[in-house]
């Protein structure tokens, strides 16, 4: 899963049975295709912790392509990822704790549906002033066209 620090608002996500460079370059694919026009986000910063999906050639290789700048933290620092962590903590508890699906498929559809659905648009953090990651981008896009006109 790829989160917009800015917003909190996941921009990217992939799944499957294992935690493999492909699955987090998947990830990575559908958030650059979600937050530029050409492919591109020069200057971009993409966090990410030691794991071997984030250190993979393929991963890095389609970062840099992108234009972003990868960002590892150091080894075992609890700040690094606490937006993402407190993203799994918060899936795990609304969704995956209250039942069971029979297929993959079904799970992939769930989680769609919570992050699109309900964490995207929905759901509101107390780090963006009560708002919702999409409320929140479009209060700051407001406030861009505003500050731009005057």
């Amino acid at each position: 899963m790829v989160i917009d620090a800015f917003s909190r608002r996941v921009v990217g996500w992939a799944i499957d049975s294992r935690q493999r460079a492909d699955l987090a370059t998947s990830a990575l694919g559908m958030a650059i295709d979600s937050r530029s026009e050409n492919g591109r986000i020069p200057g971009a910063v993409i966090h990410g912790d030691h794991g071997i999906q984030f250190t993979s050639w393929a991963f890095t290789e389609r970062a840099r392509k992108a234009g972003l700048l990868p960002s590892l933290g150091t080894v075992g620092d609890p700040y690094d990822n606490a937006v993402a962590e407190a993203f799994w903590g918060r899936m795990q508890t609304e969704l995956l704790n209250r039942r069971r699906w029979n297929t993959r498929l079904e799970l992939a559809n769930a989680i769609f549906e919570y992050i699109e659905g309900f964490h995207n648009r929905t759901r509101r953090h107390s780090a963006l002033g009560w708002k919702s990651p999409q409320e929140f981008e479009q209060h700051h896009q407001l406030q861009a066209a505003v500050s731009s006109q005057t």
